[in-house]
């Protein structure tokens, strides 16, 4: 009886902040889950062109990542800075570092514009990508990096805006961005044809432009993600930055680039890995490729959970740390294992029921489909213990804690994937089925060693850790 007791009394106690958990995940699950439908609507579009069109478009996805990672290691830095600002009541600090992040934003878009147009002629080839579909990959990744600006502005603008407890906007304003691209896809994708629906016959007016099309499309999207992003975050009062707040400051400047740096280094250096890694299945033919691209963004929908509690539980570390509030700091830490434990085994028990399904979605043709079907539900196996390791990384980043994570990530990367990918294909000849597996290595002991870092303390600040862990 006092077990019951003593059980019901800690879910009460841990019921708010669950709850407050849940309430900011949902919109970045959502967010995601839109982001991933198109990727998904994308994929599902440029296969029914063929195996060359999949591998034309997934062959420079490792690139696009790294880029986006950049981008998402600045937003990184800015969350926790205002994150922790706001959970202290220091508005100054907030919308100082919001200013910030507009210039971080401006000088990392104009760069990285310059440096991925610069090398999207050479790319494919030094991906190991088949002469058959260079000139398209080539072509994808060109124009989907024109509007780099606008991709830099939707991403960090974003990461500012959840800082302060704004996941709607952000979701809404992807909501946009993703019906828009569907809708260009479907028009710029496919020649003008005949469509019968409900019966009827009807024209339906087409560019027929391919992979090409399906580029312009993503191109025009992040134009308007990018701006409806940065025209919330000019309005929203707790991290606006009119009003000077954009003169550069290198006391806030500092702040933010303490924390981004080594997530940018661990996103350049994973990102350099995943060029490696998809270098390394093209070696395996277009069929194993065009596979190995479609479960990539098939596998996305399903960790989707794990991001919402990602950023929800970044927030909550940083406004716990500004209020300097130790046990609200390890509620936080236990509700989000716990809730992605239990979200990301359900997620991980679907992809493996479901794979086949899944990759019917994607393409027509049966070889890649069953390949990418052996390889999902490899993955799903990993999927609770993944998803761990990326709720903890939002813990982690909110707390500002970036540095020893930065390692954890670089060589589980390098020295379990990398490493074992080019050991199973090298000396021991094998298939796609044996490059996933060295992934799934890898996610799992990323989740363990993040675990491990989460469970010692040492991420907090001295003042709010346990003894033993000071």
């Amino acid at each position: 009886m006092d077990l019951r007791f003593s059980l019901r009394a800690k879910l009460r106690e841990y019921r708010p902040l669950t709850a407050a958990l849940l309430a900011l995940s949902w919109p970045v699950m959502l967010e995601n889950a839109m982001q991933t439908l198109v990727q998904y609507v994308d994929t599902a579009m440029v296969g029914a062109l063929g195996a060359q069109a999949s591998a034309a478009v997934g062959l420079t996805g490792s690139v696009t990542w790294l880029v986006n990672g950049i981008f998402f290691a600045a937003g990184v830095g800015a969350l926790a800075v205002i994150s922790r600002a706001l959970g202290a009541k220091d508005g100054r600090t907030a919308r100082e570092t919001a200013g910030q992040s507009v210039l971080i934003a401006l000088a990392a878009g104009a760069a990285m514009c310059v440096l991925t147009l610069l090398a999207t002629p050479a790319l494919p080839g030094w991906l190991n990508g088949e002469e058959e579909i260079r000139a398209d990959a080539a072509a994808y990744f060109g124009i989907i990096c024109t509007p780099m600006l606008f991709r830099a502005a939707s991403i960090v603008f974003g990461s500012v805006l959840r800082a302060a407890g704004d996941t709607r906007t952000p979701m809404l304003a992807n909501l946009a961005m993703n019906a828009l691209n569907v809708v260009l896809n479907f028009l710029l994708i496919y020649a003008t044809r005949e469509m019968r629906l409900l019966g009827l016959t009807f024209t339906v007016p087409g560019a027929g432009l391919g992979v090409r099309g399906a580029a312009i499309a993503t191109a025009i999207s992040y134009v308007l993600g990018g701006v409806l992003i940065a025209r919330a975050m000019w309005k929203n009062p707790a991290v606006s930055p009119r009003g000077g707040m954009m003169r550069p400051n290198g006391a806030a400047m500092r702040n933010c680039l303490r924390i981004a740096a080594p997530v940018a280094l661990a996103r350049l250096t994973t990102s350099a890995g995943h060029v490696v890694f998809a270098a390394l299945v093209a070696t395996l033919g277009t069929v194993s490729l065009a596979a190995h691209s479609i479960a990539l963004t098939a596998e996305q929908a399903f960790y989707i959970p794990a991001l919402g509690v990602n950023t929800a539980a970044a927030t909550l570390t940083g406004n716990a740390l500004g209020e300097k509030d130790a046990r609200k700091l390890d509620m936080v830490g236990r509700s989000t294992i716990v809730v992605t434990l239990v979200l990301m085994t359900v997620t991980g028990g679907l992809l493996f029921a479901f794979a086949p399904q899944v990759m019917r979605i994607f393409t027509p043709d049966a070889l890649v489909a069953a390949q990418g079907v052996s390889v999902l539900r490899l993955v799903a196996l990993s999927e609770p213990i993944f998803g761990i390791a990326i709720g903890v990384e939002g813990m982690l980043q909110g707390a500002g804690d970036t540095a020893i994570p930065f390692v954890i990530t670089t060589a589980t990367m390098w020295l379990v994937r990398i490493a074992g990918t080019v050991l199973v294909l090298r000396l021991f000849h094998q298939g796609l089925n044996a490059v996933w597996t060295c992934m799934v290595a890898e996610n799992t002991v990323r989740g363990a060693l993040y675990l491990i870092r989460y469970l010692r303390g040492r991420w907090k600040p001295a003042d709010l850790r346990p003894k033993a862990a000071a």
